[in-house]
């Protein structure tokens, strides 16, 4: 992701990710820490196809082209979801494409599947009427990161702590005013209020400390990508 480049280079020193490729980024000796989490959030990522679709449940995926982002959260999710149903990673046909090119493909049928998340994921059902095969719930967690540098997280933990109650104060905020939340999500983003209100209507709002459950989760995640 591009947060991470930009940590690498030193052009910021906080952001936000998924849970797997700050693995990745570790892997290859990024100097980032954890320093905040969010609570699990495993509605906001799915596996998508197309309505009237012959696909009617994960068995059926067996030989079929699944479109992706490589080495993101949803590249987990789809191994584990797999492995929940008795198929492997290698059952499928994995097409590595970033989310505007994965919906382009979604849409002409050149893919037969999409493993997406929010709020891609609720513009594909409210613009395609894309269906939702399965999501996340009881397959993985989807936790979102909060990170920083090792050398600006050394010299300023208070400032770091000062952003993650911040956060969960908006989070706090969010949950209840999903209405107000949703019309502001939509200015930014440039996308329907529907779709926001979508999106936000799954969410799950609050932050986490880094514990050691929540490493352990990570591990688990680096585990089955090195396997």
């Amino acid at each position: 992701p591009v947060q991470l480049e930009a940590l690498n280079v030193g052009a910021i020193d906080f952001g936000d990710v998924g849970e797997a490729p700050p693995i990745f980024a570790q892997a290859a000796g990024a100097p980032l820490v954890y320093v905040g989490a969010t609570v699990p959030r495993p509605q906001l990522e799915a596996l998508l196809v197309p309505k009237g679709s012959a696909i009617k449940n994960v068995a059926d995926l067996k030989g079929k082209r699944i479109g992706f982002n490589k080495g993101s959260n949803v590249q987990y999710f789809l191994v584990k979801l797999l492995e929940k149903h008795g198929l492997k990673y290698g059952d499928v046909q994995p097409i590595f494409l970033p989310p505007p090119d994965a919906r382009a493909a979604f849409e002409k049928g050149a893919i037969d599947a999409w493993v997406i998340w929010d709020p891609f994921l609720a513009a594909a059902q409210k613009t395609l009427d894309a269906q939702i095969l399965a999501d996340a719930s009881g397959v993985v967690k989807n936790r979102g990161y909060y990170f920083s540098s090792k050398d600006f997280s050394a010299k300023n933990s208070d400032v770091l702590k000062i952003a993650i109650e911040e956060i969960h104060a908006v989070d706090t905020w969010a949950a209840k005013n999903q209405g107000a939340a949703a019309a502001e999500l939509s200015q930014v983003l440039g996308l329907d209020k529907a779709i926001t209100e979508l999106y936000l209507g799954r969410a799950a709002f609050g932050t986490a400390h880094i514990t050691r459950e929540v490493l352990a989760e990570q591990q688990a995640i680096a585990d089955t990508f090195f396997e």
